[in-house]
């Protein structure tokens, strides 16, 4: 009798996870603008000192020559470091819940960043990068928890918003850190952002709703154990689709990152402005490409759940790749502005459209993992590119690095198109 009625129990729990799998949680809209507010806070502040990252290396004594190497090294000790850690947090996510993951990377972050203002050398620098990279990881944190509340059928819109949050933040957080930088030096923004992550992490504990079951299982060593981790990530990573998307994942992050460190440096040259003058110009670059990103995140995300994921994704390669190679000729602020425009249009289908892909492959229990291991690829790739690009400049300049990074668009969106089967990215039954 007792076995019958356990067994009753386990089909009900077990109806209520199917349900739960296909509908989603009460109440998703409001931790969703709670997140995208949250997420909005956390990117600002990040975007808030990239303006200004390569002056602030030649402020700390790097020779000239030697900046864009060290502007790479900062940007691809942090993508490492992070794709260690990214997988670690994901199976914490979904044994522990995925709303903590989210403080954990806001309020650890404000401590990290709010400490660069005080470095005394370019080494110093580099290491708290390290750690930041080990710590930090609010988009993919967040966009876990947002994709376990959300109703599949809702999941490229939810998606698409997130995704907007990120572009918006990551268009006016340089504006206002380059005009700062140029008013206060290159000190003061750090001690923003602090502020800012402070401020999403709190909004996050307030705000954000997660029903989160601990999933049952063995002993708690055997839970938790390392074996237990590597299995489960294995059985993730070779779900049908899923190896692909993160080899494309890790491309897409590649080449959106090459000219990253360099950006300031080749606006410095184009528009021929005194440094701090091309720290607010590329501020200026950077919120209108984030700006258009954001338009085109949201309808790509509406787009992708009505005519399929694989095609907004391939699509938004090709018009990205293509609009990155003029940006070798372009001789005055004019040109930047309106290629960066394009540009951001391009750009703003792209993760979306990953992300949805990610989150339609595997079930809602594992997207803590699944999202881990997206981190992982997309951090290698923003590990690689960033430094790549900073050799690229070196040996050939500031322009040849938009050429490469529009071929690399360009060869992501021939390989999504014939290595992903199915609309949505799912291997085809």
């Amino acid at each position: 009798m007792d076995s019958e009625i356990l067994d009753e129990l386990l089909e009900e729990q077990a109806r209520q996870e199917a349900a739960r799998e296909v509908d989603g949680h009460p109440g998703w809209r409001v931790t969703l603008y709670t997140m995208w507010v949250a997420q909005l806070f956390a990117m600002i502040g990040f975007a808030f000192v990239m303006p200004f990252m390569p002056f602030y290396v030649r402020q700390l004594g790097v020779p000239e020559s030697r900046v864009p190497i060290w502007a790479g090294l900062l940007t691809s000790g942090c993508g490492l470091t992070m794709s260690v850690a990214a997988p670690l947090w994901g199976h914490l996510a979904d044994r522990h819940g995925r709303k903590l993951m989210v403080q954990r990377a806001m309020f650890g972050g404000a401590v990290i960043l709010s400490a660069m203002a005080y470095v005394r050398n370019v080494r110093q620098l580099l290491g708290l990068r390290i750690v930041q990279g080990a710590v930090t990881g609010t988009v993919s944190a967040s966009i876990a928890l947002v994709s376990s509340v959300v109703p599949m059928a809702s999941m490229g819109f939810a998606l698409g918003m997130m995704q907007t949050a990120v572009f918006v933040g990551n268009s006016i957080g340089p504006y206002l850190g380059g005009i700062a930088a140029e008013q206060f030096g290159y000190r003061i923004p750090f001690l923003v952002t602090g502020g800012l992550l402070i401020s999403g992490g709190v909004l996050v504990l307030i705000g954000a709703k997660e029903r989160f079951t601990r999933p049952a299982g063995g002993s708690e060593e055997a839970a938790n154990s390392f074996w237990d981790m590597l299995t489960s990530f294995y059985e993730i990573a070779t779900a049908p689709g899923v190896l692909i998307l993160l080899f494309v994942y890790t491309l897409m992050n590649l080449s959106n990152s090459f000219v990253g460190p360099i950006f300031p440096l080749f606006v410095e040259k184009v528009t021929g402005t005194p440094e701090k003058a091309a720290a607010s110009a590329t501020g200026l670059l950077l919120m209108v490409s984030g700006f258009t990103a954001a338009l085109a995140s949201v309808a790509a995300g509406r787009l992708s759940d009505r005519h399929g994921h694989k095609l907004v994704l391939v699509c938004c390669s090709v018009f990205a790749g293509l609009v990155c190679l003029p940006h070798v000729a372009a001789r005055n602020m004019d040109q930047l502005l309106f290629l960066r425009a394009l540009a951001g249009l391009g750009a703003g289908g792209m993760a979306p459209a990953m992300n949805a892909m990610i989150a339609t492959a595997v079930p809602r229990r594992n997207l803590g993992k699944a999202y881990g291991l997206t981190t992982t690829a997309g951090a290698f790739g923003w590990a690689i590119g960033p430094f790549l690009g900073g050799v690229a400049a070196t040996q050939f300049g500031l322009r040849a690095p938009f050429a490469v990074m529009g071929c690399l668009l360009l060869g992501m969106a021939l390989m999504a198109q014939r290595g992903i089967r199915g609309a949505n990215g799912v291997v085809d039954a």
